[in-house]
């Protein structure tokens, strides 16, 4: 329950971003897609969870944040594993571990 509750709340977190960075640190949408080097479009997929955080926006939201890509990538992985989890339910269900011996 409890790592339900942090995965859930990883994901809420991934989807917030930037709507609760960036007035924490002053800027724009605009000028934070000026900072990091992107297109306003492309920040905004991001937000959006259209798009995922990939290794590059992570090194680029790091940086701007000044807290390192390591948060962003955490974030993204913990939203991809929540929402495969989701879709794979009943597969995953089927499947039986296998018991290893020593």
């Amino acid at each position: 329950m409890k790592d339900t509750i942090l995965l859930t709340r990883a994901v809420q977190a991934r989807c917030r971003y930037p709507e609760d960075i960036l007035p924490a640190i002053g800027l724009s949408v605009s000028e934070a897609a000026r900072r990091l080097g992107v297109s306003r479009q492309q920040l905004h997929r991001v937000s959006a969870c259209t798009h995922p955080i990939t290794t590059d926006m992570a090194l680029r939201i790091g940086k701007l944040a000044g807290n390192g890509p390591g948060l962003w990538l955490r974030l993204q992985q913990a939203y991809d594993l929540w929402h495969a989890e989701r879709r794979m339910e009943d597969e995953l269900s089927r499947i039986e571990p296998v018991a290893f011996t020593s």
